[in-house]
C-alpha cells in the first residue's frame, strides 16, 4: 500500500508540474513577431525582400547581394516556407527517463542542448537535402498569430507556392560509405526527401537509441562530471555535439565530421585531416564537415563593434546557424534584419514523440513563426556553426570568412583566425579547452568539467 501511494504521489506530481510547463512556457508561439517591409532579411545565407519592386539589396559590409529570380524579389511566402522548414527543437515532457536520474522533461534547462541540436540538424540537412530543400508541408504548421509577420496583413498562402523546390535535385550523401547500405524503391524524389526529412528527425528524437538525442549528449556530458539538469554552455555543447557525430552508429553518417575550433583558432589541416578518409595509406575520399566555432562577443555585454561580423556569417549559405541568446536563456541564431537576430525559440514544452513509429508526426518538430531580438541583448557567449561539403568547399570558405573578419575587425583583433598547419605546430595552449580526440581522456574531462565562458581570451 505504501508503494501504491508514492505511485499516486509521483503521477499527481507529474500532472502539476506538466500543467505549470504547459502554461510557463505556452507563451513562445503567443507574442507577436513584426518584420519591416523596407529591409532586407537573411536566413541562413538566402536574402529575401517582402517587396516585388527591387533586385538586389546592400550587404552588411557594403556591397550588393544579387537575389536570384531574375529580377524578382524572393517574398514573404517564400522567406516564411523556407523559415518553417527549418527543424525546431524545443523542451520535450513525459519522454523516457534519462539514465542516472529521475528527469523525463528538459523543461527549465535543457534549452543549450537543443539549439545545438538544432544548429546539428541545420547541418545535416545541408548534407543530405541541400540549401534549397523545403518542406511540402509547412504551411499546414500555420496558426492564427501568423499574420505578424510584417507590419501589413499578408494574404493566406498557398501550399502551391514552387511545390517543394526539390524537383530535379539528387539526394547529397557526401560518403562513399553510405554507398553501402542497402537500396530504397523511392518511387519519387518527394518520397525519398520525405524519408531522408523524417530520417534526421528521428535522429534527434527523446530516446537513448537516437544519435543525437538529449540522452546521448547528457551522457557523454555525464563522463565529464555534467549531469542531467545541470547548465550547458555552447562551447561545452560544440564538443558533445563532436562526441555525438563521431559515435553516430549509422552508415548514413560516416561521410560527415565535426571540428571544434580550439582558443578560437581554426587549425586548417587539422580539419582537413578530419575531412579525409584513408585505407592502408590511400586516401579513399573526402567528408563533409560541420565547423564549430566557440566565441566570445564582448565581455559581460555584447559588444556593438561585433554586429557587422554577426550579420556577414549569418549571410553565408554555408552557415548552419549561431548557439547563442540571452544571459541562461539559449536561442538558436539563424537570420537578420537591420540590427535585429531571427530566432528559433527552444522554451516551448511539448509532448513527446516516439520517432519511431512509421510516419510519426512532423509538425512539432516546424516552428510556425519566427521571433527577433535587438542584437544588443545578446548573451557574448557563442558558437558558430559552418558547413563545408568537401574540402575545396572549406578552403573557399576559410577565404571568403577571413575577408569578413579583417573587414569588421578593428585593430586586427578578429574574433577567431584560420590558421594554416596543425595545431601541435604551434607549441604554446591559450585557454583550457579541448583537444581533437577520438575519446574524452581524463585531462579532457577534466577541462570539460570545468569549461565556462571564461575561458575565453578577451583581445
Amino acid at each position: 500500500m505504501e508503494a501504491t501511494g508514492t505511485d499516486e504521489v509521483e503521477k499527481i506530481k507529474s500532472k502539476f508540474m506538466s500543467a505549470w510547463h504547459n502554461m510557463k512556457y505556452s507563451w513562445v508561439l503567443k507574442t507577436k513577431t513584426y518584420f519591416s517591409r523596407n529591409s532586407p532579411v537573411f536566413l541562413l545565407g538566402k536574402c529575401y525582400h517582402f517587396q516585388t519592386d527591387e533586385s538586389s539589396e546592400m550587404s552588411p559590409n557594403g556591397s550588393h547581394y544579387d537575389i536570384p529570380g531574375e529580377g524578382i524579389s524572393r517574398n514573404v511566402e517564400e522567406f516564411r516556407k523556407d523559415f518553417i522548414s527549418r527543424i525546431w527543437l524545443t523542451y520535450r515532457e513525459e519522454f523516457p527517463q534519462i539514465k542516472g536520474s529521475a528527469l523525463t522533461t528538459d523543461c527549465g534547462w535543457g534549452c543549450t542542448l537543443r539549439t545545438g541540436q538544432m544548429l546539428l540538424a541545420q547541418g545535416l540537412i545541408l548534407h543530405f537535402l541541400g540549401r534549397d530543400w523545403t518542406w511540402p508541408d509547412a504551411f499546414v504548421t500555420e496558426n492564427s498569430d501568423s499574420e505578424s509577420w510584417t507590419s501589413h496583413t499578408v494574404k493566406k498562402l498557398t501550399e502551391s507556392l514552387e511545390a517543394s523546390r526539390t524537383e530535379g535535385r539528387e539526394f547529397k550523401n557526401q560518403s562513399s560509405h553510405c554507398k553501402q547500405t542497402p537500396k530504397v524503391d523511392w518511387g519519387s524524389r518527394e518520397r525519398r526527401d520525405e524519408h531522408c526529412h523524417r530520417k534526421i528527425i528521428s535522429w534527434f528524437g527523446d530516446s537513448p537509441l537516437a544519435n543525437f538525442s538529449l540522452h546521448r549528449l547528457i551522457e557523454y556530458g555525464n563522463k565529464s562530471g555534467k549531469i542531467a539538469g545541470d547548465w550547458y554552455g555552447p562551447g561545452v555543447v560544440a564538443h558533445l555535439l563532436r562526441k555525438a557525430v563521431e559515435e553516430a552508429n549509422d552508415l548514413e553518417l560516416q561521410g560527415i565530421t565535426v571540428y571544434v575550433a580550439q582558443d578560437c583558432t581554426v587549425y586548417k589541416s587539422d580539419v582537413i585531416d578530419t575531412q579525409c578518409c584513408f585505407m592502408e595509406s590511400e586516401k579513399l575520399d573526402s567528408k563533409s564537415v560541420i565547423i564549430l566555432i566557440p566565441v566570445r562577443l564582448g565581455g559581460e555585454r555584447t559588444n556593438m563593434e561585433y554586429l557587422e561580423f554577426v550579420k556577414g556569417i549569418l549571410s553565408l549559405e554555408y552557415c548552419i546557424g549561431i548557439i547563442g541568446g540571452k544571459p541562461k536563456q539559449s536561442y538558436y541564431f539563424a537570420g537578420f534584419q537591420d540590427d535585429s537576430l531571427i530566432y528559433m525559440d527552444p522554451h516551448y514544452c511539448q509532448s513527446f514523440v516516439d520517432v519511431s513509429v512509421k510516419d510519426f508526426p512532423l509538425e512539432s518538430f516546424h516552428c510556425p513563426s519566427p521571433k527577433k531580438m535587438p542584437f544588443k541583448k545578446m548573451d557574448p557567449s557563442c558558437t558558430i556553426g559552418l558547413y563545408c561539403q568537401n574540402v575545396q568547399a572549406f578552403e573557399k570558405a576559410s577565404e571568403e570568412i577571413t575577408k569578413i573578419l579583417k573587414s569588421s575587425s578593428k585593430e586586427n583583433y578578429p574574433l577567431f583566425t584560420f590558421v594554416n598547419g596543425h595545431s601541435r605546430d604551434y607549441d604554446f595552449v591559450m585557454s583550457p579547452v579541448l583537444e581533437e580526440r577520438t575519446v574524452f581522456s581524463e585531462d579532457e574531462n577534466k577541462k570539460l568539467k570545468c569549461f565556462t565562458t571564461d575561458d575565453f581570451v578577451l583581445l
